[in-house]
């Protein structure tokens, strides 16, 4: 699963990466967007690339609520399904199944980087960062949807667990689709067929694509992980796996 991400703070950096246009004007530059420790939990507003303005980042809600739901209020909708997850991710094997997924459009979301848990022995969890090893943006897959005020509303779509994420997040054995720079167009395609968009989940980012280490357990420690210095590496005694 991915219920928490690292943001960027340079909205240009990313613009530039993903060659967007560029129309957001900065009110604090040095905390807009720049969240250390984004957890989704918190339901924060977040920038993704959707296929309907693909050129722009658009400012959205992170936890996707169904279009049959539209009318609800986000916050009420997360209380009652904070149990399955208030929608941040969604499965990708059910994305053509599940009612809630219905009407469903594609998102991007860039992030820096994300988290998952280990379970080590004795049930002790370590949290674990994930980076690109290039240090260019993570481009998330995602599926939106828009409510009845006219917010959008998104979450990460994820897939069985690679050999990587088997190691590192071994109980739930999940991982999110990373796209390939390769399908970072394709993926916003509105005419992709079925097959076409299932293609692209089943060839997403490889594992050797990606870094990984132990950080410090503050992150699940409330604020105590809105820091910049979360992602430095941490020894763990208790950890029995290679990295």
């Amino acid at each position: 699963m991915c219920f928490s991400t690292e943001e960027f703070g340079d909205v240009k950096l990313v613009e530039t990466y993903y060659r967007l246009d560029h129309n957001y004007v900065y009110a604090e530059p040095e905390n807009e967007y720049k969240r250390y420790f984004n957890n989704g939990f918190v339901h924060n507003r977040s920038w993704i690339i959707t296929q309907e303005n693909p050129s722009i980042l658009t400012d959205a809600l992170w936890g996707i609520i169904p279009n049959y739901k539209s009318n609800v209020n986000p916050r009420e909708y997360y209380k009652e399904t904070i149990k399955y997850g208030s929608g941040l991710n969604a499965r990708s094997e059910k994305l053509f199944d599940s009612s809630n997924y219905n009407g469903f459009k594609k998102c991007i979301i860039p992030v820096k980087g994300f988290f998952e848990p280990h379970t080590a022995k004795n049930n002790f969890k370590i949290p674990f960062y994930f980076k690109r090893k290039d240090d260019n943006p993570i481009s998330l897959a995602g599926i939106y949807t828009v409510i009845s005020d006219g917010t959008i509303t998104f979450s990460i779509l994820t897939k069985p667990a690679s050999p990587l994420f088997i190691k590192i997040h071994n109980k739930k054995n999940r991982r999110p689709v990373i796209l390939q720079e390769m399908d970072i167009e394709v993926w916003l395609d509105p005419t992709l067929s079925k097959n076409q968009i299932l293609d692209v989940i089943a060839d997403d980012l490889p594992d050797d694509k990606l870094q990984t280490w132990p950080i410090s357990k503050d992150l699940y420690r409330g604020n105590a992980g809105q820091r910049a210095d979360i992602t430095e590496p941490v020894e763990y005694e208790a950890l029995e796996i290679a990295y």
